[in-house]
């Protein structure tokens, strides 16, 4: 049809995942899979990170550029964004396992240096799986959804970040859900004073989310 967009479908994570719940050999097996196109140009997958008993998780939405290289999920400047969060709202980054909806880094690449882009919604749900299993084990009474494509991946493409952020809402997941901003919009507004709204926001709703976890 004259003017439509394809959209590409992908096979799917799933038979990649190992039938284990060891943490470990799932961050191993995962450097194989072929569920979408994302591994071409990424230098690895990049599992999450935490306790397999952590009360609370974080999903993110793609590693960026420092995780890629390092392997390891929020080590880059949103991460440290993250961290600053998490401190001040009490919350120990040893005690959360952090992950991301995408596993594989989406970029453009430039003569400097390689952009961030926006995983599609097929890239999106080909790589679901491996979110599924992971929390299918850790089992959090608090999930935290960092951004919109985390939380559509979790709680659907009808969730909207902007009038549900700060909300809990319930899911097969976990008991409480709740979606605020990634650490990176408070790196990307321009004004000073929207960068701080952003922050001041993400910190908000992460005690809101540290206060509702079981005693």
């Amino acid at each position: 049809m004259r003017g439509s967009v394809a959209r590409k479908t992908f096979e799917g994570a799933e038979r990649w995942i190992p039938p284990t719940r060891n943490i470990g050999e799932l961050s191993r097996a995962i450097q194989k899979c072929r569920g979408c196109d994302l591994y071409h140009e990424a230098t690895q997958a990049v599992f999450g990170e935490g306790s397999s008993r952590a009360r609370m998780v974080l999903v993110g939405e793609q590693p960026g550029d420092q995780e890629d290289l390092q392997g390891q999920p929020f080590v880059g400047p949103a991460g440290a964004v993250l961290d600053r969060a998490l401190a001040e709202a009490k919350i120990r980054r040893r005690q959360v396992f952090v992950t991301n909806a995408v596993k594989h880094f989406k970029f453009e690449r430039t003569p400097k240096r390689r952009i961030h882009e926006t995983p599609t919604s097929g890239e999106v749900q080909a790589c679901r799986p491996w979110l599924f299993k992971e929390l299918e084990i850790v089992r959090p009474d608090v999930l935290v959804c960092l951004g919109a494509t985390a939380s559509k991946a979790v709680l659907g493409p009808g969730f909207s970040l902007l009038k549900q952020r700060g909300e809990f809402v319930s899911s097969a997941y976990a008991p409480k859900v709740l979606a605020t901003y990634h650490p990176s919009a408070a790196l990307r507004a321009i004004e000073e004073a929207d960068r701080e709204k952003v922050y001041g926001l993400l910190v908000r709703d992460l005690r809101k989310a540290a206060s509702a976890m079981h005693p």
